[in-house]
């Protein structure tokens, strides 16, 4: 049975979502605010985690926050805010996805499944290799033989992503879809401003890959022979 951690504050949310996952087949683990939440994980393995932004005590930024350095799984942030300024706070701190209240719960079951669907396939390889250049999914490090590097989250996830998928094309709204999510309302230039910094980063370390631009399509890893 898949274990499902929802933090809210809010009772009647807390019950809604209970209802209806529990009705689905999930374990449904419940907590009013961010403390109880980290308490829950430290006894008991989940395989998501779905967070309200506003709470007492500890907010849901800084327990996303918390477990993305502890835990391996996917959050999804909840929240009655729709600006984008809100939706990159929630980024930054590590959220995998962001849903707007009011919502309906078919739409979190569809993101929960989507989110677990590809956290599965990430955990069948959580270390991705091309040639000296070693991708450890797990604690998000980047080894190029002595060499370890920490990239800022984004960068990272879209890293691995291309180089798990080397040599196929990927346009600009797919490589936000894959990284940033769906919801994601920022300008698409971001995947280049992102993927500049991943090339001054690489191209002086190694040429065991290179990030190449296919013009008026999008972007594509190419892996050395």
């Amino acid at each position: 049975m898949t274990n499902i951690l929802i933090v809210d504050d809010d009772l009647n949310i807390l019950k809604l979502i209970d209802t209806f996952l529990s009705e689905i087949g999930y374990k449904v683990y419940k907590a009013q605010d961010g403390l109880e939440a980290l308490r829950i994980l430290r006894h008991t393995s989940c395989e998501l985690a779905v967070v309200d932004v506003m709470m007492p005590y500890m907010d849901g930024y800084n327990l996303t926050k918390e477990i993305r350095q502890n835990y391996d799984i996917p959050i999804i942030l909840l929240t009655s805010k729709n600006q984008i300024e809100d939706k990159e706070q929630g980024f930054l701190s590590g959220t995998d996805d962001y849903l707007v209240k009011p919502f309906e719960p078919k739409e979190l079951l569809f993101r929960i499944k989507a989110l677990l669907r590809r956290y599965d396939k990430q955990s069948d390889s959580a270390t991705v290799t091309l040639g000296r250049t070693i991708i450890n999914k797990k604690s998000y490090e980047v080894h190029i033989g002595d060499v370890t590097i920490l990239l800022p989250l984004k960068e990272f996830e879209l890293l691995y992503f291309f180089v798990s998928n080397p040599m196929q094309v990927f346009s600009r709204v797919q490589l936000i879809e894959h990284i940033w999510g769906l919801d994601y309302e920022g300008d698409e230039r971001t995947v280049d401003v992102h993927i500049k910094r991943l090339r001054e980063r690489f191209s002086k370390l190694t040429d065991d890959f290179k990030i190449k631009t296919v013009r008026g399509v999008g972007y594509l890893l190419e892996a050395k022979k």
